[in-house]
């Protein structure tokens, strides 16, 4: 960490945060939450023999300039000369595969990938090997779920004149030519083949489509008919009524000077016009789901159970937001977490289970998952959603709460060494309009959170009466255990419903 950013005494604190890290019954059917077992607290035994500071991390985050261009484009540009390089991120808001309809389902992905395969001027392969030659990169992808299309582009600062330019030219005048399409495709037709053989991908199909239902995040792949009928015309209309200026934002980190990078700026993107309408609204949130219910994915002959369970929680404006991350460190953040102690360390039901929840602008879902052998698939289940209860009912204690945020202000620190990451939180800041001393506020706010917050936000949140079951193995060894646990519904490999 830098002088500028935290003063040595507290950079040695820091370090021995780091240090401490690396250091250290059968419910009945549709069992409700006072039916599954309450698990017993590890017996992993805690030396806790490092040399950790007790006092809060203090810091002051460097504040990017911001800037807005004619065209309405928001500019956040962080200098930093550590070293002669130059990473840049446009997020297009608007252009995210969250706005699909589901007959085009990849659309926003694939037009982003597009990018990068002909513009007025260069061919794909003209494009790769100018990035090449000035040792640059640059691509864009559109994730399932997100409400942007993101642009990335780095390299070195002496030649940014250079690569810079190109991803420009990627931005604004992409052609989109169809037999680079046509390849395109039949690579994605290979890739929808390859998922479908995978138990995570089957299993976190089906969660997404149990949690939200009919709302659009609940796709997280295209289709081969999908696939099929995406044509270059269909992708130049996203491009031109998705990529607009006023609702992007162009984040650059690295080694220049912000008023000399402005005026360049100004010159490389004014043929980026804005619409004459401006509206993008994100679809209404999706409703946690009221009542447990279990869903199959029936691979014949499966060796394991890829098992997850879950529901929808908050938002990334959530006054919970910070108490979730620390109970979600607590509960499934790493090896450390009551459920790697429980299902590996103590029950030898796996190799790893973790937790993990996604907070957009949309309420996004909290879940639980493990790789578990299929004969202990009831046991696990059992474990699962007993520390669910475990954590709502008993009161964590103070050593264990204080190392899960330990752990959550350590990995913040560690990020605070690399531009691109402090960049991101400049990003997540203008996003959502936080206040401007928020990450500096942040570790204090971690540091406050209290056993009482992790249990009112455990029973808000992670209620084992409506967590939604998915299990993808062996229907004729895992049906029969999975019908205790609630109604069942039974799909095969293509999403099929069997019963």
């Amino acid at each position: 960490m830098t002088e500028s950013l935290i003063p040595g005494r507290f950079r040695l604190r820091v370090a021995a945060v780091i240090l401490a890290l690396l250091t250290t019954g059968i419910p009945a059917p549709w069992p409700s939450a006072q039916d599954t077992p309450l698990p017993v607290p590890s017996r992993i035994e805690r030396k806790n023999r490092a040399p950790v500071s007790a006092e809060t991390l203090r810091v002051r985050l460097p504040k990017p300039v911001e800037a807005k261009l004619a065209n309405g484009l928001t500019l956040l540009l962080l200098e930093d000369r550590r070293l002669p390089y130059i990473s840049a991120e446009l997020h297009i808001r608007g252009a995210g595969a969250l706005f699909e309809s589901p007959a085009l389902s990849g659309l926003a992905s694939t037009t982003a990938a597009m990018l990068r395969e002909g513009t007025r001027s260069r061919t794909s392969r003209e494009i790769a090997e100018t990035l090449d030659r000035l040792g640059a990169s640059a691509g864009a992808s559109a994730s399932f779920g997100s409400a942007e299309t993101v642009l990335g582009a780095s390299g070195l600062s002496e030649n940014f004149d250079d690569w810079f330019p190109v991803a420009v030219e990627m931005l604004l005048h992409p052609t989109f030519p169809e037999v680079e399409l046509s390849r395109l495709k039949d690579r994605l037709r290979v890739q929808l083949r390859q998922q479908r053989g995978t138990g995570r991908f089957l299993m976190n199909e089906r969660f997404h489509s149990a949690v939200f239902g009919k709302h659009p995040a609940a796709r997280i792949s295209a289709t081969p008919e999908s696939i099929k009928a995406l044509t270059p015309k269909l992708l130049a209309e996203w491009h031109r009524e998705r990529y607009v200026p006023n609702r992007s934002i162009l984040a650059i980190a690295g080694d220049f000077a912000p008023a000399e990078l402005i005026g360049k700026l100004h010159n490389w993107l004014a043929g980026w016009r804005p619409p004459a309408t401006n509206s993008a609204p994100v679809p209404p949130a999706a409703e946690p789901v009221p009542v447990r219910k279990v869903y199959l994915v029936d691979r014949p002959d499966a060796v394991q159970t890829n098992l997850t369970i879950g529901n929808i929680a908050l938002d990334r404006r959530s006054d919970d937001f910070v108490p979730m991350v620390v109970l979600n460190q607590l509960l499934g953040g790493g090896p450390a977490s009551r459920l790697f102690l429980n299902l590996r360390e103590e029950k030898g039901y796996t190799y790893g289970a973790y937790s993990g929840f996604t907070a957009l602008e949309y309420a996004g879902p909290w879940q639980a998952s493990a790789d578990v052998r299929t004969e202990v698939t009831e046991g696990a289940l059992v474990e699962l959603l007993g520390e669910l209860r475990r954590i709502a009912e008993t009161s964590v204690g103070e050593t264990e709460l204080e190392a899960s945020k330990r752990a959550v202000v350590a990995r913040f620190a560690l990020a605070l060494e690399q531009p691109s990451r402090l960049l991101g939180f400049a990003l997540t800041r203008k996003f959502y309009s936080f206040p401007e001393d928020y990450w500096d506020r942040y570790p204090a706010m971690i540091a406050a959170v209290t056993p009482d917050d992790i249990q009112r936000v455990a029973r808000r949140y992670l209620k084992p009466e409506t967590m939604q079951i998915v299990a993808v193995g062996d229907r004729k060894r895992i049906q029969p255990v999975l019908e205790k646990f609630g109604p069942l519904e039974i799909y095969d490999v293509n999403g099929n419903v069997v019963r």
